[in-house]
């Protein structure tokens, strides 16, 4: 659909002048355009939200597609593979928001997520709620090779979450070495809900922390990789909230 709207306004603008040397009708008509469109997939050996495995520590599959707007809007989802038991073998996210600049080096990012899990409607013959919305907001700073994230987001009480709501609170920071394609970064996040690590591996404490330190670099045009180390706060239980060291490969473009 896009290319035809860019066939479109390039056929307008060629009868409106004949003048134009076809390199300048090429950029005019890029510039056209308010919609931009891209995608990424990945592979890593360890599905992590929040700390908590979603993978079974195990290699997991995943991709997405984006369409923004010159004013900021935009909508968008991503998928990966999950070993999920009751919530099935795929999420599948579906969001949308606005994201801008609002001073120099000040952005902000607020929007509206929704979880699906499709493979998980029904299991047993029990019809299944495991889908999960959830708004968020975020505002990224960035000062020369450094930038920071501070963010929150918020599930209301849902059938999904056991009727109990779940508030995450965090920030992230990366740092660019200078004439290098290296990034390092950090995360710190706190949930209180039905999501807290904690609670998730089994005890009554529906509080927890995660954290990771990573670093990544861009290998070659949109290809890039990265190695992170996660932990997060709570019993240690394998493949799900122990520690890990997950790699990633990905391709943006």
């Amino acid at each position: 659909m896009l290319t035809s709207v860019r066939s479109l306004l390039a056929a307008t603008f060629l009868a409106g002048s004949m003048l134009a040397a076809a390199p300048a009708l090429a950029q005019d008509d890029a510039a056209a355009s308010p919609i931009s469109i891209s995608g990424n997939v990945a592979v890593t050996t360890d599905y992590r939200f929040r700390g908590v495995s979603l993978s079974g520590g195990d290699f997991a599959l995943q991709g997405g597609i984006d369409v923004v707007h010159d004013s900021g809007f935009y909508v968008g989802t991503w998928g990966s593979s999950i070993d999920g038991g009751a919530f099935g073998e795929l999420e599948l996210d579906f969001y949308g928001g606005w994201s801008g600049d609002v001073a120099e080096g000040v952005t902000v990012d607020v929007g509206l997520l929704y979880y699906m899990y499709p493979a998980s409607d029904d299991v047993g013959g029990v019809d299944l709620d495991t889908n999960i919305w959830e708004p968020y907001a975020s505002v990224g700073f960035t000062l020369g090779p450094v930038g920071g994230t501070l963010g929150a987001a918020y599930a209301w009480e849902q059938d999904s979450l056991g009727g109990d709501d779940n508030l995450y609170i965090y920030t992230d920071w990366s740092l660019g070495i200078p004439n290098t394609p290296v990034t390092f970064s950090a995360h710190l996040g706190y949930t209180d809900g039905a999501l807290a690590p904690p609670f998730l591996a089994g005890t009554a404490d529906d509080t927890g922390l995660d954290w990771s330190l990573g670093v990544s670099a861009t290998i070659y045009g949109g290809l890039s990789g990265s190695l992170t180390y996660v932990g997060v706060e709570g019993p240690s239980i394998d493949g799900f909230t122990d520690d890990a060291i997950v790699a990633t490969l990905s391709f943006a473009g």
